[in-house]
């Protein structure tokens, strides 16, 4: 008799579960409601069912007994065209000893609620062609080198605060509509072969010697 009840406390007596049904709704407690052979039964969603539900998708239910079911797999999708994976808390996806590759035959795309975030020793970018549209841009780097074939830049402001600016080009147009100005301590132009100034009035000053220095000097 004390063998008989220590076997019934170690082996408790179970009525298990485990059909395939279609998923009906899902309630907001948690719990979905699917249809199997008529009966309707009551699962929550097991945490290795990453692939969200939907109504209409054919499911696998499953659990020890009719009070402890759950919604353990999605066997077929009602629109197989669209899934979602998705978990209640935060999802880490990690390769212990390989990469991790995310490919599509359409488009990726990222959506952070906060932002997104990327950190790595090494970032390469490969596009064909790129767009980046921001309110506000702020980047920080030790050294910034670039090639590009062609270059446009439009905007209302441009400043720039270096410590020293080398600037070497083969023709240079520079065009200001309205005024230019110029304030350095010393000013050097020299051209290798002519240099013209021309307005329909020009101003030499100084303030201690005004100097031109020439084989020939012409006025007038």
């Amino acid at each position: 008799m004390m063998h008989g009840q220590a076997a019934r406390q170690r082996y408790p007596a179970y009525d298990p579960v485990h059909l395939v049904g279609t998923l009906r709704h899902g309630g907001g407690d948690g719990r979905y409601a699917v249809d199997c052979d008529g009966r309707e039964w009551l699962a929550r969603r097991a945490a290795s069912c990453l692939l969200a539900p939907a109504p209409g998708d054919t499911v696998l239910i499953s659990g020890p007994d009719p009070e402890r079911v759950y919604l353990i797999a999605v066997i077929e999708q009602a629109d197989p065209a669209c899934g979602t994976l998705e978990v209640e808390g935060r999802l880490r996806l990690r390769s212990r000893t390989a990469d991790v590759a995310v490919q599509a035959a359409g488009e990726v795309r990222i959506e952070g609620g906060q932002g997104v975030r990327v950190e790595t020793d090494a970032l390469s970018l490969r596009v064909r062609e790129a767009d980046c549209s921001a309110a506000r841009l702020s980047y920080l780097a030790g050294e910034v080198e670039g090639a590009v074939g062609c270059m446009r830049l439009v905007g209302r402001v441009y400043e720039a605060v270096v410590d020293r600016l080398s600037f070497l080009s083969r023709l240079t147009l520079r065009q200001a509509s309205e005024a230019e100005h110029v304030r350095a301590g010393t000013l050097d132009y020299q051209a290798g072969q002519s240099a013209r100034l021309h307005a329909p009035y020009t101003m030499v000053t100084a303030d201690a010697l005004v100097k031109v220095d020439a084989r020939q000097v012409h006025m007038g």
